[in-house]
């Protein structure tokens, strides 16, 4: 099955030096996930301060700066991996480095049913 963990914390407890030393623990650990054959994407966000939300109400669209919700941590990135079970789930999303700083959350993909090739 496939799952999302989605990496939240609160941006300003990440300093230049402590991104990139997460990024390069980060990238170790897809390494070692591709070579099991259980990676299939991961990236980190900018910051929430460039986000941009869409929402349709009545038929109209509106479009807002920033997130879609107030919190005190924020989306900061996603890997999309591919594990036996929540159990395996679980266990790569605990040997994250973000998990030390913030929370990772895991949520199951839903498989999405075949369709026609584009001509």
């Amino acid at each position: 099955m496939k799952y999302m963990l989605l990496i939240y914390s609160a941006e300003e407890c990440w300093t230049e030096e402590t991104r990139k030393e997460c990024m390069l623990a980060s990238m170790s650990i897809c390494d070692e996930l591709a070579k099991q054959g259980k990676f299939i994407d991961s990236s980190p966000l900018h910051s929430v301060s460039t986000a941009t939300s869409v929402r349709v109400r009545d038929g109209k669209r509106l479009v807002t700066d920033g997130p879609f919700a107030e919190t005190t941590e924020q989306l900061g990135g996603y890997y999309i991996i591919e594990a036996d079970d929540l159990d395996e789930a679980i266990s790569i999303a605990g040997q994250l480095p973000p998990a030390k700083k913030g929370t990772v959350e895991i949520r199951p993909l839903f498989p999405l049913p075949d369709r026609a090739e584009p001509t």
